[in-house]
């Protein structure tokens, strides 16, 4: 077997494994987090890694009315596909495992397959509450796709127009900061992007403010009301794995700092600054896009989902690109 390919498989298995950890891990915090900020003592940090030892050990329930093989194959996809966005992200200052000349546009469509994974068990499952959940999920993913699209254009734009080669290539994107490459007006512009970006993260998350296809009130789980067991365990790591890929997307894109950078360390130790670092920045983006948006807001109905994202954001958002353009050409570099 070529020596790359084995450090591919071997780089790929070391991703997944991280990924599934930081996944429980954030899981556990942002509970912690939540319980806290609304005077709670909450679970202790491995309460997920309990429930999810539990549900492993449950028997999957499949319903009489359900398509059973696609029933239980969409949970497997939806992990598989969360787990191989990791592998384009570069994570904790190491590059990505694999890596190419479109990162930004094949991870933004890579994002869509969880949620059409889950969309896919909703419509299997043959109940009425999973596919008003499945039908409020693909008009969700429409919704939030466009001002995304905005933030990863504005950014490759503004790499493009510097005459840095690959712009939507992740690596590239580490390597130049977007905050270096604009002035004063491009950095509104930028910061505006990165708000619309954690804005469409709790969407992507389907959390609260934007959790419709789950509305446990309305739809008693919506998407997610026939799963049980080994599949809802699936479920939940994909949405915690998913936390991670939308968190470092963020990191990667507006914040590809590396603190060996600024501290001198011996080299031995730089990989474990740069490590924390990453974890340190994940988690806060993680608790400012979803644990504090979470608490602060209550569910949007699904028009206002649409609304927020389809006029309110792409508009904001396309105002952070105009920006960035402005700033631009008004500098001439």
């Amino acid at each position: 077997m070529p020596l790359d390919l084995i450090r591919t498989v071997a780089g790929a298995i070391l991703v997944g494994i991280f990924g599934l950890l930081v996944a429980i891990f954030l899981l556990g915090v942002d509970r912690i987090l939540t319980a806290r900020m609304q005077a709670r003592i909450g679970p202790p940090l491995s309460q997920p890694l309990t429930d999810l030892r539990k549900l492993f050990t449950k028997e999957n329930v499949v319903p009489a009315n359900a398509i059973p093989w696609l029933f239980n194959m969409a949970p497997v996809v939806a992990l598989a596909s969360a787990l191989t966005i990791l592998l384009y992200i570069p994570i904790g200052g190491f590059e990505p495992v694999l890596s190419g000349g479109g990162d930004l546009v094949l991870v933004m469509y890579l994002l869509t397959l969880p949620a059409l994974a889950l969309v896919a068990g909703g419509f299997a499952s043959g109940s009425p509450y999973a596919t008003v959940g499945a039908q409020r999920e693909m008009v969700t993913m429409i919704a939030y796709e466009f001002p995304l699209a905005v933030v990863i254009i504005a950014i490759a734009w503004k790499l493009a127009a510097s005459g840095i080669p690959l712009p939507f290539m992740l690596a590239s994107v580490q390597a130049n900061p977007v905050w270096g490459l604009v002035g004063p007006l491009g950095i509104i512009g930028a910061l505006i992007l990165f708000v619309v970006l954690i804005i469409v993260t709790p969407a992507e998350l389907s959390r609260i403010p934007f959790d419709t296809p789950e509305a446990e009130t309305e739809l008693a789980g919506g998407i997610l009301v026939e799963y049980s067991g080994k599949n809802l365990a699936l479920f939940t790591l994909t949405q915690g794995v998913k936390t991670v890929v939308m968190a470092s997307l963020v990191v990667a894109l507006f914040i590809p700092y590396r603190l060996s950078a600024l501290l001198p360390a011996p080299a031995i130790l730089q990989p474990v600054l740069d490590l924390l670092f990453y974890l340190v920045l994940v988690v806060l983006v993680a608790f400012v896009s979803v644990s504090l948006i979470r608490v602060s807001m209550a569910r949007f109905r699904i028009n206002q989902v649409v609304s927020v994202y389809w006029i309110y954001l792409s508009l904001i958002g396309i105002t952070g690109l105009l920006l960035v353009m402005a700033d631009h050409f008004l500098r001439g570099v």
